[in-house]
């Protein structure tokens, strides 16, 4: 009897030692996150590593780099060494840990990528990781006619202000930074998005999501990022980024074909007829105006223009135009100013361009009729801003 009591208490003990075994085994929080906030420890091991880890929207490899990507963004050092050793599991390499801390340095600032590169330390040494190397890898390449729209963007809506800024944004961070080997395009924009959803800066996603995508992110992918730094950012920041990416999402969306679109559709002429002339208003131009062959693309397209013929000493009120303006003279002698600056000649065959954002005139010279065709592209549906008149001293003199 006495040996069965004993078998019996013995089976106890060895399926209590496998059943705490598994328990153990399922747990990630640490034991006092039990004893002091149960519920905490209830979230952590069966909703946070317990399902979201596990969903296959993100490789677990995109999570490592999205969840060290947050807390290095928001300065959560005690939490970074053990998210990078789950990182390094995952697949991460040494390198591509060290350029996201280089990456988040310029998103987050310099104290929390400092902070960083010593909690990370810590665990390269215990892994027995030495010295990161650069890549011998030449600069990633980036598309020219994108990157020239976004340099002039920066130069007409940060430079007025913060010409230095504006000179380090093009030459430093897109110039350098975003061409380093160091981080494949994809994923730097990954961490880039994690960082912003994380410091709460929503405004700065579009950008950055649609960068992402264009570099191979899905649009799976991109979605579960917020619902991955729910749980890392907090819910209100997870949630603000929600309609900031619905809408990068509906933007892409709109900018593609529609399914079952013909590649062959009509070619569309507007024809010139006197009913389509028009006389410029007075509350946007000085002088006589006339505005010939107007048109607006089809959606997708957002490019629209005119051809605007000037009698001698009319010009425009003071405007800007969201995405730029290019304006092809045809014939005559014209001035083209923007604030600030210089007035301009231009004649017959010149090319002027107008970044976005830059308040500007342009019109016929005093003793000289101009026609020119202006082309410009909307934003959410708006091609230009009108402002006040140009007054007849800043016409004569050219000085604002």
């Amino acid at each position: 009897m006495n040996r069965i009591t004993a078998g019996l208490a013995l089976s106890a003990l060895v399926l209590t030692g496998a059943d705490a075994e598994e328990v153990e085994r399922k747990r990630v929080a640490p034991p006092a996150v039990y004893d002091v906030a149960p519920g905490l420890g209830h979230f952590t091991d069966d909703v946070l590593f317990g399902e979201v880890w596990l969903r296959k929207e993100l490789a677990l490899r995109d999570r490592s780099l999205i969840t060290v990507a947050a807390l290095v963004s928001t300065g959560k050092a005690a939490q970074i060494p053990g998210h990078v050793r789950r990182a390094l599991d995952n697949g991460v390499t040494p390198a591509e840990i060290g350029e996201l801390i280089t990456q988040l340095a310029f998103y987050s600032g310099w104290p929390n990528a400092i902070s960083a590169v010593t909690e990370v330390k810590k665990v390269f040494d215990e892994r027995g990781i030495g010295a990161a190397a650069a890549s011998p890898d030449a600069p990633i390449p980036l598309d020219a006619a994108a990157e020239a729209a976004r340099a002039a963007t920066v130069r007409g809506s940060v430079a007025p202000t913060a010409p230095a800024l504006a000179e380090l944004t093009n030459r430093v961070l897109f110039g350098d930074l975003w061409r380093r080997a160091e981080l494949s395009p994809r994923d730097r924009s990954l961490v880039t998005m994690a960082a912003l959803i994380a410091i709460g800066q929503p405004e700065q996603l579009p950008f950055h999501a649609n960068r992402a995508m264009d570099n191979g992110l899905t649009r799976v992918e991109a979605a579960e990022v917020p619902t991955h730094l729910g749980f890392y950012a907090g819910w209100p920041r997870a949630m603000s980024a929600v309609p900031v990416l619905e809408r990068v999402l509906a933007s892409r969306d709109s900018a593609e074909p529609a399914a079952g679109s013909s590649p062959n559709a009509d070619v569309q002429i507007i024809r010139a007829t006197p009913e389509a002339t028009s006389i410029g208003s007075a509350d946007r131009f000085t002088g006589r105006v006339q505005i010939s062959g107007q048109y607006r693309a089809t959606a997708p397209a957002r490019v629209g223009g005119g051809t605007i013929s000037f009698v001698a000493g009319a010009r425009t009120a003071w405007h800007t135009h969201p995405l730029g303006q290019t304006l092809f003279i045809v014939s005559g002698r014209g001035w083209v100013q923007k604030e600030g600056g210089l007035r301009e000649d231009v004649g017959p065959g010149d090319v002027v361009w107008i970044p976005p954002n830059v308040r500007h005139w342009h019109g016929a010279t005093s003793d000289s009729s101009m026609t020119h065709f202006a082309v410009s592209e909307a934003l959410d549906g708006n091609a230009v801003t009108w402002m006040e008149l140009v007054s007849d001293e800043t016409y004569r003199s050219g000085r604002r």
